[in-house]
């Protein structure tokens, strides 16, 4: 009886740690609602969660979601039935289907390059840190630059998991982010040229200088290295 209850809960132990690995890939669970704290944007919490900011602001009558204040309570999913362009998913949105995250062709960026030199050490998906990205290794202090041109629209170490973080704003459709920065030249509200010099490259996990890079379509992260030129 004791070995059949071992057995058990051994295999207990066991589907627990696939839930918990499961959950941190790139499937995340969204709350109904989200208290600002200070120092978040609209464009950190939509991209924390995986959310569009545009329907950030549609469900919450932002305006033009410019000004969100501590304290202030967001809702996070949109009301029953109806469309979502991101592909987050929540309690209410797990039981509706996709349907506008695809059903536009989303502008096009005219050019992507690499945002740093080195050699790429973890792929797209290869690892539960690079579930929205990449990882490219290089030396401390080393040049981060823009990987397209557009408007920073976060600056700051406000989401952990990425240290010093930059977004970057191309077009409605199209964000690029860098982190692990050790620091940051330009700051929210300024627009960049692709090319030009954002960031020094920092840390990351294990004390090994790196950029994680990520490019996200309609809040959803996609394989950066589709979209840059071949080495």
């Amino acid at each position: 009886m004791h070995g059949r209850f071992s057995t058990l809960s051994h295999r207990l132990v066991m589907l627990l740690c696939l839930v918990i690995v499961g959950c941190s890939g790139a499937l995340r669970w969204t709350p109904e609602y989200y208290v600002v704290r200070p120092g978040d944007t609209l464009y950190s919490i939509a991209f924390d969660y995986r959310i569009d900011q545009r329907d950030l602001i549609t469900w919450n009558k932002l305006g033009d979601g410019s000004v969100i204040l501590p304290g202030q309570k967001l809702k996070m999913t949109g009301p029953a039935g109806a469309g979502q362009r991101s592909g987050a998913v929540s309690a209410s949105a797990a039981r509706r289907s996709a349907s506008s995250a695809g059903s536009s062709q989303p502008k096009p960026v005219a050019a992507w390059q690499w945002p740093t030199d080195g050699t790429v050490v973890a792929a797209y998906g290869a690892t539960a840190k690079t579930q929205s990205g990449i990882q490219i290794a290089g030396r401390w202090g080393q040049a981060v630059r823009a990987a397209a041109g557009g408007v920073v629209v976060y600056s700051g170490s406000g989401l952990v998991s990425y240290g010093q973080l930059l977004i970057i704003k191309h077009n409605e459709d199209y964000l690029s982010a860098y982190g692990h920065n050790d620091s940051l030249i330009v700051a929210e509200g300024d627009r960049v040229e692709i090319g030009q010099r954002i960031a020094r490259m920092g840390n990351g996990p294990h004390q090994r200088p790196l950029l994680h890079f990520e490019i996200r379509r309609y809040g959803q992260p996609v394989n950066p290295v589709k979209y840059l030129p071949r080495r």
